[in-house]
């Protein structure tokens, strides 16, 4: 659930807590479902200028990746693909006992962030 207003952040303040000079941050942020209107957030932003980087790596430093349960893998995979995105492993597959078969991929969206797609039966 969209938490409005939309966020346009900018100013010596971001500056200093970024250490991204002439910052300017615009996103939102969501509601996570089931707890209520003063529930944890997720918030989601771009910087109005980007540079580019080298490719993440899953064992680097910082931030690793996001992870997303999806019913539909392939599904959800095709629809990355044709949307700029790549492989980084293969689909695989693994049974927990007592909990089911987790099966996941990590893939790598257009600007390199890691992304895991993922399911349980």
């Amino acid at each position: 659930i969209a938490v409005p207003p939309i966020r346009n952040y900018q100013g010596e303040w971001l500056e200093k807590g970024t250490g991204v000079f002439n910052a300017n941050l615009q996103g939102i942020q969501l509601r996570l479902p089931g707890y209520g209107d003063n529930g944890p957030t997720l918030e989601i932003y771009q910087y109005s200028e980007m540079i580019n980087a080298e490719r993440h790596l899953a064992n680097q430093k910082g931030f690793g990746h996001i992870a997303f349960k999806v019913e539909d893998i392939a599904g959800v995979l095709a629809i990355a693909l044709k949307n700029g995105a790549s492989k980084i492993g293969e689909l695989s597959e693994h049974h927990f006992d007592n909990t089911g078969v987790f099966r996941f991929i990590y893939i790598s969206d257009p600007d390199g962030n890691i992304i895991e797609l993922l399911n349980w039966s």
